[in-house]
């Protein structure tokens, strides 16, 4: 299943934690936006994982599944072939 993180964290240090165990196993394509292929058992510890690095009364952390028929629509204004294709790009 294919899915939009966007988080919205406001503590630094559990911002830092929540972005680098999404760039373990997603692309980042934003600064606090990021997409993921997941399969159930995945995302079932993923959300396990994270959720020891929020506070609920100020942080967001936010999952859009995107449905196969939305990914065929989405589209990106760049050369990027198309959402979730993870990109190399050489500094």
């Amino acid at each position: 299943m294919k899915y939009l993180i966007a988080y919205d964290i406001k503590n630094s240090k559990r911002r830092k934690k929540i972005a680098d165990e999404l760039e373990g196993i997603g692309y980042r394509v934003n600064l606090s936006v990021f997409e993921l292929d997941l399969s159930k058992a995945r995302l079932k510890k993923l959300l396990f994982d994270l959720s020891k690095h929020l506070d609920p009364n100020t942080d967001s952390l936010r999952f859009y599944r995107i449905c196969a028929n939305c990914l065929e629509n989405s589209f990106e204004l760049c050369q990027k072939a198309s959402p979730f294709q993870a990109q190399n790009f050489v500094l």
